[in-house]
């Protein structure tokens, strides 16, 4: 690698350097000619001249680039192709240079204020099997190359100067068009001004400095580039690589996107950064890598985001309007969302829906209503629940998939971050800024710290996020949906514990427009179904996707295609028969709801509210999208009302979400108030008893063991997860969950407690309560 570090001899040959000079120029010609002789004369089998045509359509609209195939200038000109991938930094301003020319033939006659030939672009892309970034080694330096990879940061656009001119401050002497090398690279000023004027002293040591105004400048950013999960070895850490792109490759993808990269392996000054300075110093001999970006592919298939909207054909499009008009689309579309899952074809419904979204609505005086549809799964462990998040995040045209237990409040909105080469601070977008347009799936819902879940309350259902930090106040975009799965408190869904197995706030609750029950139950048909499907999927591990296909699912890419397609194209609205529907029903269950109250004296759980209404126009809308219908129609009211029945309101009145989200029934209320008082009665301030004796004691006056349990649990001043924390590292000092009542003094339950911090419980086991009481104003616990 000698020769790195030469900055270049400025010198004149008097010896033979015309000949050499001619020779080379002779040669730059006759490979201009071979590049010009490809664009003008390619065709493919039909005789359509496609480069030629490319190049004139886009210069008429005034996109001045062209994608060229390698393949293409292989079979045209083998020699000259292998040329360009071992010196493309020599071949490719040729190449550049040869398709203006041809742009200036084709392009004729031209307006008159159009005179001059705008430079043209040439963008790369190939067939061959990329190589891996941990692969890249020096023999591929200043070679073209293709790698894979994940886009995971973006700079904002900057502009680099192509051809400068520098003026010397002494003489005021130009030195005009002076040349930059592409990429990274800058340029060297020279040290002296070799001007010689009469009359005049000498000009000093480094006396240049450039002209702005009479520089030509090209646009370019940086990008980063980490490699694909999968490629990564086990117990290695993903690696990086910087990219440089300019002109019109700039904003082609955003962080997030799967790409192949095509471009030159190139190498910059690098060295370590100094603590005081900031600056690097540079170390003679040391490169660091990137590459000068010459085509950018972005997958289709594979996680995160995809550009599918951008990508369809007249015949995709047509295909896609005739599967809309299927009238069983609704049913294709429900097998086709995770086939290998066996059942939960309502959840798969819902998915459905989810995928393709309601109409998002801007009202008269300025604000949103949102069309996204958020779903939460709730269940037991083994229902499949992350396997269908997984499915969802690679289906979905934008799709970002985090885990409750490893996700803060900042990494779900976004976060205020201090940049390490400006010292400014800057904003970085979280998981839900990412996914704008698509679906977050957050796993183990149940898991995220309350703090950090209450950061998402603004992103749900406002579909923004507010930041006012370090002296940045903006709003973000967050128009995504929310997939979310959660299990119970106690692992398995308790039937008996009713509302205790969800630790969700009312707040987040009513944000989720369905709410579905998965629950494992124990049945020997069901079973036996199963078992035979899951059977069938592992020995059928290896068959193709298409032989899959067969059973009338669509295929993942497809289906991919169709929800951007179908997100894009369609947004429609309910129908007036349908919003009369909608209506006589609504205030036909209200209605219902009310005269069944005056009739028992009771009230009932409720049905529907207002927030809900809008949940159900939203699943109406998705309903109609599918079909690609401007209007949706009476049956697609039915289906919605169905999918709601058949998740909360299922759900609610079942009593598994009973007392969560006003969900508790006014005879429920007053039995657990009677036992409430009956248990200040029945036991005197400052008496122990164990909670068999209060359960046996309860029951003996026929009250249900549940009530009893739950009025129990309310009580008690202590969570038991302090007792946890602190049951070895602390005194007889514990935390307090104060659940007080609406009178000022009020008696409460609470764990007797050892020298340790540990429960206090009798010989026989049973843990031992202390009746105490406290002087607290807060509201009711059981209201």
């Amino acid at each position: 690698m000698a020769g790195f570090d030469d900055p270049g001899i400025f010198f004149s040959d008097n010896f033979g350097s015309e000949d050499q000079h001619d020779d080379g120029r002779i040669n730059r010609t006759a490979l201009q000619r071979r590049f010009k002789d490809f664009l003008r004369k390619f065709h493919d089998a039909n005789f359509t001249y496609k480069y030629r045509d490319e190049l004139k359509r886009h210069y008429n609209l005034g996109h001045y680039f062209l994608d060229v195939s390698l393949d293409d200038l292989a079979s045209f000109d083998e020699d000259l192709a292998d040329q360009l991938q071992k010196q493309p930094a020599e071949y490719l301003p040729l190449f550049e240079e040869a398709a203006k020319e041809t742009a200036d033939e084709v392009t004729r006659p031209r307006p008159e204020e159009e005179e001059d030939v705008q430079d043209i672009q040439i963008m790369l892309k190939s067939e061959a099997n990329p190589i891996a970034i941990r692969n890249l080694k020096s023999e591929e330096v200043s070679k073209l190359i293709k790698i894979p990879g994940i886009v995971i940061a973006a700079s904002a656009i900057r502009a680099k100067a192509t051809r400068i001119t520098i003026q010397c401050r002494s003489c005021r002497n130009y030195m005009p068009n002076l040349t930059l090398k592409p990429g990274l690279e800058g340029y060297s000023m020279p040290r002296k001004c070799n001007t010689d004027q009469a009359g005049r002293p000498k000009c000093p040591l480094d006396p240049f400095f450039i002209v702005p105004d009479k520089c030509k400048c090209v646009d370019f950013q940086i990008l980063k580039l980490q490699e694909a999960p999968e490629d990564v070895p086990n117990g290695e850490m993903p690696r990086h690589l910087q990219l440089f792109c300019d002109r019109y490759l700039c904003e082609k993808v955003v962080p997030g996107n799967r790409v192949t990269i095509i471009g030159v392996y190139s190498i910059k000054k690098a060295g370590p950064v100094s603590k005081r300075t900031r600056k690097t110093k540079v170390t003679v001999g040391i490169r660091s890598p990137y590459i000068r970006v010459v085509g950018i592919e972005v997958d289709q298939e594979g996680l995160g985001r995809t550009s599918t909207a951008h990508h369809i054909t007249p015949q995709e499009e047509e295909e896609f309007r005739r599967l809309s008009a299927n009238p069983n689309i609704y049913e294709i579309i429900a097998r086709s969302i995770a086939p290998s899952i066996f059942g939960s074809i309502d959840v798969k419904k819902a998915i459905s829906c989810l995928l393709f979204g309601g109409s998002r609505k801007r009202l008269p005086d300025g604000l949103m209503r949102r069309g996204d549809i958020n779903l939460l799964m709730l269940g037991d462990p083994g229902t499949a629940k992350s396997q269908l998040l997984k499915f969802v995040e690679r289906v979905s045209p934008i799709g970002v998939y985090t885990s409750g237990k490893g996700s803060s409040a900042a990494g779900l909105t976004a976060s205020v971050m201090r940049d390490p080469a400006t010292r400014n601070f800057v904003m970085e977008g979280g998981a839900m800024v990412l996914a704008d347009g698509g679906v977050v799936c957050i796993d183990e819902f149940d898991k995220m710290r309350e703090d950090d879940r209450v950061a998402i309350h603004e992103a749900m259902e406002q579909q923004t996020i507010s930041i006012a930090k370090a002296g940045i106040t903006t709003t973000l975009n967050s128009r995504c949906s929310v997939l979310a799965a959660a299990n119970s408190v106690f692992g398995r869904w308790d039937d008996t514990k009713g509302d205790e197995n969800i630790d969700f706030m009312p707040t987040i609750l009513s944000r989720f427009d369905m709410i579905f029950i998965i629950k494992d139950e124990h049945d020997e048909a069901r079973d036996m179904r199963l078992a035979k499907h899951v059977m069938g999927v592992h020995m059928n591990a290896q068959v193709s996707a298409a032989a899959l296909a067969q059973e009338g699912e669509l295929s993942l890419t497809f289906l991919k295609k169709y929800i951007g397609f179908i997100r894009n194209k369609c947004g429609p609205r309910i129908s007036d028969a349908a919003a009369d529907k909608l209506k006589n029903r609504y205030v036909l269950m209200r209605s219902g709801a009310r005269d069944h109250e005056m009739q028992t004296d009771k009230k009932t759980s409720i049905p529907i509210t207002v927030r809900q209404l809008e949940a159900i126009i939203r699943i109406a809308e998705s309903l109609a999208k599918m079909r690609l219908k401007p209007f949706a129609s009476e049956e697609d009211v039915d289906e919605a009302l169905r999918l709601f029945q058949v998740s909360t309101l299922d759900a609610a009145r079942t009593g598994n979400l009973s007392g969560v989200e006003g969900f508790a029934t006014q005879e429920d209320q007053e039995e657990l108030n009677r036992i409430e008082k009956q248990l200040k009665r029945r036991f005197a301030i400052g008496s122990q008893v164990s909670e068999h004796c209060i359960m046996q004691d309860f029951l003996r006056q026929k009250y249900p063991e549940r009530s009893i349990h739950k009025v129990v649990q309310l009580m008690m001043r202590l969570v038991s997860a302090s007792i946890a924390c602190n049951a070895r590292c602390s005194t007889a000092s514990s935390k307090y969950h104060d659940l007080q009542a609406n009178n000022p003094t009020s008696l409460h339950l609470k764990l007797t407690l050892g020298p340790w911090g540990q429960p206090v419980s009798e010989s026989n086991g049973r843990i031992l309560f202390t009746f105490d009481i406290t002087s607290v104003h807060s509201p009711g616990y059981l209201a």
